[in-house]
């Protein structure tokens, strides 16, 4: 038998990443999980998993505000001790990579993206995230060891995963590592709901690269009924850009609860550019169109035809109400089609294909 460890950059808050090491949690069980910071009380499917945290586990604060601690989290994944294990997988899109793995141990890095606010996305991160201007300052001051760093790190794993294409080509392009895509998988339903209502839907964790604020400025001049769901450091801030009645912001609801509002609405709103996105897929797997914007992991997620979803080429408020008006224009949506477009990216054929990968790895 092999030894398996797990290790994932942070678990503090539910997300696309979180939902991935929960399947391989389900996977190998018996595999402990190294992070560096862990918030039971939000993730209450981990209770019975061996989680094993960092030292900035013990720092007040840092479990709800993870950001803070990045300058530390280098050297946080560098002081945990593998070296009893086989094999170690890393779930990454930030430092969980670079941990340090002796000569016999293979270290196969599924990648959710390379560190995003480190790359391309570093000016755009300071310029929409809301926080104090020493915090900005330190970021800038941090930036560049924390590049070198990233860099160097992303040569520890011995082979890559790729979330999607999009990651693949970024992986090639900044890391100069070569990756097999590997798409994630989502627990797809048996049956279909085609009771739908009126309403939009816009959902995830509510921070300034998710780009709600354009969601809510536009269904503010489109007064179209709209339900937000999630929580996230800019929520309060939402909440007071909205001045339509018809906008409903829900906060966290259940697995259930979420499963409801796709099958009910009339759209998923999806004004980000994500690496991969599993919120489109479970939303399309309850037969709802999406209407998103036309970069990274939507373009191979998102169906988009005549009788689906919709996609807009540029993230401003024209483009996105535009888009909305278009489809609010369509005759007839084929639910069906929409859900069997998402089969593809079913759990099972996730937990087949990763096994298929990691045995002949280990054969070679």
């Amino acid at each position: 038998m092999k030894k398996i460890a797990i290790v994932c950059d942070w678990l503090t808050n539910l997300g696309g990443a979180e939902r991935v090491v929960y399947q391989l949690h389900q996977m190998f069980p018996e595999a402990p999980i190294y992070t560096s910071l862990y918030n039971p009380d939000k993730l209450p499917q981990f209770k019975k998993a061996d989680v094993r945290t960092s030292f900035l586990q013990k720092i007040p604060g840092l479990r709800r505000k993870h950001q803070l601690a990045l300058p530390l989290l280098p050297y946080a994944f560098e002081q945990f001790d593998l070296s009893e294990y086989d094999l170690v997988i890393s779930s990454s899109f930030a430092f969980s990579k670079g941990v340090l793995t002796d000569v016999g141990t293979k270290h196969v890095c599924y990648c959710h993206n390379p560190t995003r606010y480190l790359w391309d996305e570093s000016h755009e991160y300071l310029r929409r995230y809301r926080m104090p201007r020493v915090f900005k300052w330190l970021m800038q001051l941090f930036s560049e060891k924390l590049r070198i760093w990233d860099r160097v790190a992303a040569e520890r794993p011995d082979f890559y995963l790729a979330n999607s294409e999009f990651v693949r080509q970024r992986i090639q392009k900044y890391y100069q590592r070569q990756a097999k895509v590997l798409y994630p998988g989502v627990e797809l339903p048996e049956s279909l709901k085609l009771e739908r209502q009126d309403y939009y839907l816009a959902c995830g964790r509510i921070t300034a690269q998710k780009y709600f604020d354009l969601v809510v400025e536009a269904f503010n001049e489109l007064k179209l009924p709209l339900k937000i769901v999630g929580e996230g450091p800019l929520l309060e801030q939402m909440k007071e850009l909205n001045c339509s009645d018809k906008t409903e912001f829900l906060g966290f609801v259940s697995d259930q609860e979420l499963m409801e509002l796709y099958a009910g609405a009339k759209a998923l709103v999806f004004p980000q550019a994500e690496d991969f996105g599993i919120v489109p897929i479970e939303a399309q797997a309850q037969g709802c169109p999406v209407i998103f914007y036309a970069k990274g992991g939507a373009l191979e997620t998102c169906l988009a035809t005549n009788e689906a979803g919709i996609g807009f080429a540029e993230q401003s408020l024209a483009a996105l109400k535009e888009a909305v008006l278009q489809f609010e224009q369509r005759k007839k949506i084929d639910h069906l089609k929409i859900k069997e477009h998402v089969d593809q990216f079913s759990s099972q054929r996730f937990a087949a294909s990763l096994k298929e990968i990691l045995f002949s790895f280990w054969g070679n």
